[in-house]
C-alpha cells in the first residue's frame, strides 16, 4: 500500500471532554471563553447529555461538552498522570482575558508569557473541571 493510499483524509471535526457540571461548563465556555452553542441533547442509551459550541464565526473546530449521569467519580488526575493534555484557544488580548479571567476567579495555571523571542504569549488556566486549557496570542 502507498503512503497515499494509506492516509484515510480525515478531518477533525470536534474534539469531546467530560464535563461534572453541564450548566457551570456551558456559562464558562460561553460567556468567559466566548464560544457559541450550537446543539444540545440527551443520548438516553447512556445516560448522557451532549452539547456542541463553537466559536461565534465557525472558523475553529467544535467542542463537545459530554455528562454522563452514571458517572460515580469525577477526578482530574494531578498534571503529570493526565492522559489529555490541553485545549487551545487563540485570544485577540491576552491582558483583557486574564483580567476577566481574575475578576472570574478561574485559576491561571502559568502567567503570560512569550514562547521564544518571535514566539507567540501564551497562558494557561483551567476549566471548571479542571481540563487545562492553552491562551495563545499572535501578534
Amino acid at each position: 500500500m502507498s503512503q497515499d493510499e494509506a492516509k484515510t483524509n480525515s478531518v477533525l471535526v470536534h474534539t469531546s471532554i467530560r464535563t461534572s457540571d453541564m450548566e457551570r461548563s456551558i456559562d464558562f465556555y460561553t460567556r468567559i471563553m466566548g464560544l457559541k452553542l450550537l446543539s444540545r441533547r440527551e443520548i438516553p442509551k447512556n445516560n448522557a447529555e451532549i452539547v456542541f459550541l463553537q466559536d461565534p464565526e465557525g472558523k475553529g473546530s467544535r467542542l463537545e461538552l459530554t455528562i454522563f449521569r452514571n458517572q460515580k467519580r469525577f477526578v482530574q488526575a494531578e498534571y503529570e498522570d493526565r492522559l489529555f493534555d490541553h485545549l487551545g484557544f487563540e485570544v485577540k488580548n491576552m491582558d483583557h482575558i486574564i483580567s476577566l479571567l481574575r475578576k472570574e476567579k478561574i485559576t491561571i495555571t502559568d502567567e503570560p508569557f512569550k514562547l521564544g523571542p518571535t514566539g507567540p504569549l501564551i497562558a494557561f488556566i483551567e476549566d471548571p473541571d479542571g481540563v487545562l486549557i492553552e491562551l495563545i496570542e499572535r501578534k
